[in-house]
């Protein structure tokens, strides 16, 4: 009979249901003829697809079925099964089990032992593909798995049987929990005791079915082998879940001492706990807990060894001998806090120890800072006391840099006009120079343009819109050419989305030159060229364009005047304009008429749609922020100055971003409001302001607000921005910087989650280091009221740093006035370290003038 047919076609038929059911119908010689069959057939189908095609997987599952029913031998079993080309490595786990453990069924016992043993073997991490079938013939078989680190691993991988109790494995495999290396990793999101592992675990505690002392002990001996944090997390609420007696605590007393000095914080927290519940600890015992805590480097542990002694020595004097050790070696902790607590213990203590031991705290008195060195020699009648350090005279602010340099001349070459520099300096010299080389010389510059625009007009006529400007001005060099593929380019490319008003001038200004070469009506030059780095255009050089525009009987651009008018300086020019007014063209009498418009910038922070009212200080979700600005002026009469004045809401788009500032350089804020939808990371790898942004705006002219404090608190808060303390100092040295304001808008960064308190700190510091300590003093005044917790509410991380750097910052400036919320919260019960420094903020903020520090 042929069984290699029917077997073939529904192998490539992919059936693996039916095929499971016809290979067990078969007799030994189908089988073997099958298996003999089986390589040939596999080549065949390998060879229908490339070497990086997939499609072999399709397969797998016949292919393994057939294999796993028809090979004779355990090993040969084991290798067909688990063939690479049946399932890349990165495919995920088989979905056939039950299929091949039903063909494996009419084998001897012994054979799936040994098939059994060889696929526990195989495996090499706790997510392999063949596990679940390992541990699936494993639980058949009922043999003791070999020993095999990933299979315990991957046996706690997966979700505990229904009733762990009943589990062939448990038995061979609880003990080895303890031991293997990956089982807490795999476990490590285990928290809820009543679901999981660690809730089949406490069941199979509870009903007997394992030994509540062999769970405790096996977590207390994984301890001692040691492991990161992470390692060791599962056991550690394994334990704290068993929740050992005081006996059973007693019991194991010693190893909970060892675990003290270097294991994982939550270990040593827990042995801490179990060690100070057992009540049985003797002299030495104790002595060797307290030293242990108090050299280890995490503030809490170390502060949890000063309690456990103090409470100690309180309930039994004769202690008091132990502790000089141990509190002499916390004088070395790196938190004043700390040390300032261990010399309190210590003087408290003083009287009961022996002379053995104050001679110990003595040597020790070195290492603490030179007041509270004072302190301990005066209470332990000696001790070298180490010099206090000169205090800190932070310098001037430095000078601010120049404000503004001269702007580069406009490209004076076709050759130029192809460079690889696109900076928006460079954007503003080729849109000039692009100008007065065509209006000079069409005929030249098109001979020039026409071979290296050879290869036609490219990718850029096939976009529906234009949103840069190197496109607008592709295709005014194709207009000169003659080689542009679309007539009146200039009426279909400009977008229809709500575009940021400076890129929509930026483009009106692009388009009107695409515009002007298809009608040739280009004037001479360009309005709106920079003279000044800033972006600025100097009254009597804008007055001068004029007059070569109007001498050559030419028009300007609409919207290169309207840029002019916004780029000149916020200072009159009466002899500029009253050459303007001179003059007989319309643009000349605008410009004669120009004054600066005022605007004033509202911004309203919301939380996604939210209005105002919103709790920043809820840690109960991550806040959506949005920086919603408003602009209120007076109409000029002028399209795209009243667009640009009027700051509406726009898409979020950022094309040519590092330009805006350079549009707006007499109303800076006008031009930081335009930047708010990008002064946060909305998406991982945005590209938000940066400091180069922070510096334009500090350059520019006009009024500072809120909009500028955001752009400067969210960049000093950026660890990747140290140059924004740089910005901070300029503007500070121009005694241009809203100090208020920035510290308002750094509560709420803060608050809201946006920036980081540390990353704050360090900027500050920074700032108030070089000078800047006034005004940091008044921008951390002004941030405190925000940061500080309501009663009842945890204070934020760094808090306390950010309370000791305005202290430092209110010295150093001599601030004098009380704060109603420093008061308030100073006057709370405890002793934490940032209670500690606010109480030293209100007294350097209360303290008469002729009162010493």
């Amino acid at each position: 009979m042929d069984h290699w047919g029917e077997i073939e076609k529904l192998i490539v038929a992919r059936r693996a249901d039916r095929l499971a059911e016809r290979v067990r119908a078969l007799d030994e010689q189908g089988r073997k003829e099958v298996a003999a069959r089986l390589p040939e057939l596999l080549k065949e189908l390998r060879g229908r697809f490339g070497r990086w095609d997939d499609g072999l997987t399709d397969y797998g599952s016949a292919l393994r079925v057939a294999g796993a029913a028809t090979f004779g031998g355990a090993a040969a079993v084991a290798s067909w099964l688990y063939r690479r080309d049946f399932a890349p490595q990165w495919d995920g786990p088989d979905t056939d089990v039950a299929l091949v453990l039903a063909v494996l069924a009419d084998r001897p016992a012994a054979w799936r032992a040994d098939l059994a043993e060889r696929l526990v073997l195989r495996m090499r991490v706790p997510d392999d593909r063949g596990m679940e079938l390992a541990l699936a013939l494993l639980r058949e078989t009922g043999i003791e798995p070999p020993p095999h680190e990933p299979l315990v691993a991957g046996w706690v991988s997966r979700e505990p049987p229904r009733s762990l109790s009943d589990d062939p494995l448990l038995d061979h495999l609880l003990p080895r929990l303890f031991e293997a290396q990956g089982v807490g990793r795999a476990l490590q999101w285990e928290k809820e005791p009543r679901r999981g592992w660690l809730g089949a675990l406490l069941r199979a505690a509870e009903s007997g079915r394992a030994k509540r002392e062999s769970l405790i002990d096996g977590c207390v001996r994984r301890f001692l082998l040691g492991g990161t944090a992470i390692d060791l997390r599962f056991f550690v609420r394994l334990h704290e879940a068993l929740d050992p007696s005081a006996a059973e605590a007693a019991a194991r007393a010693r190893d909970y001492l060892r675990l003290l000095p270097a294991s994982p914080g939550p270990v040593a927290e827990l042995a801490v706990k179990r060690l100070r519940a057992c009540g049985e600890l003797g002299a030495d015992d104790l002595a060797e807990a307290w030293e242990s805590l108090l050299f280890r480097p995490e503030r809490k542990l170390v502060r949890a060894g000063m309690s456990w002694l103090d409470r100690s020595v309180r309930r039994a004097p004769e202690l008091a001998g132990l502790i000089a050790a141990p509190l002499a070696s916390a004088f070395a902790a790196d938190s004043a806090e700390l040390q300032e607590k261990a010399v309190e213990l210590a003087v408290a203590h003083a009287a009961r120890m022996t002379e053995e031991g104050r001679a110990t705290v003595r040597e020790a008195i070195e290492l603490l800072p030179p007041h509270l060195g004072l302190r301990a020699a005066t209470a332990f009648a000696g001790g070298s006391v180490a010099d206090a350090e000169p205090a800190f005279v932070p310098p001037p602010l430095p000078a601010a840099p120049e404000r503004a340099r001269a702007f580069p001349p406009p490209i004076e070459s076709v050759e130029e006009l192809m460079s690889g520099d696109r900076s928006w300096q460079m954007w503003e010299r080729l849109l000039a120079g692009f100008v007065t080389l065509v209006a000079r010389d069409r005929a030249g510059v098109a001979a020039e343009l026409r071979p290296r625009l050879m290869g036609g007009p490219g990718w850029t006529y096939r976009q529906d819109t234009w949103t840069r400007v190197e496109q607008w001005l592709e295709g005014a060099a194709h207009s000169v050419a003659g080689t542009a593929a679309v007539p009146r380019a200039w009426t279909r490319y400009m977008p229809k989305t709500r575009l940021a008003a400076p890129l929509r001038l930026l483009l009106h200004r692009a388009a009107e030159i695409l515009r002007a070469v298809e009608e040739d009506t280009l004037p001479p030059l360009l309005l709106a060229t920079p003279t000044h780095s800033t972006g600025h255009v100097a009254a009597a050089e804008l007055v001068r364009r004029l007059e070569v525009i109007e001498a050559a009987g030419a028009k300007p651009l609409a919207a290169d005047l309207q840029q002019a008018l916004l780029r000149l300086p916020r200072t009159p020019d009466p002899e500029a304009m009253r050459r303007a007014a001179r003059l007989t063209s319309g643009a000349g009498r605008i410009v004669a008429a120009w004054t600066c418009p005022e605007v004033a910038i509202e911004l309203d922070w919301r939380c996604g749609d939210e209005g105002e009212g919103h709790d920043w200080h809820d840690r109960s979700h991550d806040h959506d922020v949005r920086l919603v600005p408003s602009a209120t002026v007076t109409p000029t009469g002028l399209p795209l100055v009243d667009l640009m004045l009027g700051v509406p809401e726009h898409s979020g788009d950022a094309e040519h971003r590092e330009w805006w500032p350079s549009t707006l350089p007499s109303h800076r804020e006008v031009a930081a409001a335009y930047l708010m939808p990008h002064v946060f990371r909305r998406y991982w790898g945005e590209d938000t302001v940066g400091p180069e942004q922070a510096r334009a705006l500090a350059r520019a002219e006009g009024p500072v607000g809120t909009a500028f404090a955001v752009v400067l608190a969210r960049v000093l808060g950026d660890p990747r921005m140290p140059e924004s303390v740089d910005v901070l100092l300029e503007t500070a040295a121009r005694d241009e910087l809203p100090a208020a304001e920035v510290g308002r808008q750094i509560g709420l960064l803060v608050a809201s989650g946006e920036v980081r308190m540390i990353d704050m700190v360090a900027g500050l510091e920074a700032a108030a280091r070089r000078g800047a300590h006034a005004h940091v003093w008044r921008i951390a005044a002004t941030a405190l009221p925000t940061l500080l917790p309501a009663p009842g509410e945890r204070p934020r991380n760094g808090l306390a740093a950010f309370v000791g750097l305005a202290a430092a910052a209110a010295e150093w400036s001599g601030a004098r006035g009380e704060i109603p919320e420093v008061r308030a919260m100073a006057a709370r019960r405890g002793d934490s370290g940032l209670l500690r420094e606010l109480r030293r903020l209100h007294a350097l903020l209360t303290r008469d003038d002729g009162q010493e520090g």
